[in-house]
């Protein structure tokens, strides 16, 4: 299945404080997530969003409506969870 990315405003200024070398590298894996959800993907137990995506010590909080991926924050693992 192939899904649309929306990155909201709160992702928008995670992505923008981070390093332009791993913003870049963050948003080639949030790209490639839209075949499949390919990746390091996890349904979080009991946790709002209830997706992560895994980019090495960075995670992608998104949560999924239909054919859409909702990135909500791009967070450090010490910072996300």
């Amino acid at each position: 299945m192939r899904y649309n990315v929306r990155i909201l405003p709160t992702a928008e200024r995670d992505l923008d404080r981070m390093s332009p070398e791993v913003a870049h590298r963050v948003l080639r894996k949030i790209e490639a997530m839209q075949n499949d959800l390919a990746g390091d993907v996890k349904r979080l137990v009991d946790f709002v969003p209830p997706y992560r995506l895994r980019v090495g010590d960075w995670r992608v909080l998104f949560d999924l409506r239909g054919d859409l991926i909702l990135v909500q924050r791009v967070r450090h693992r010490s910072e996300a969870y």
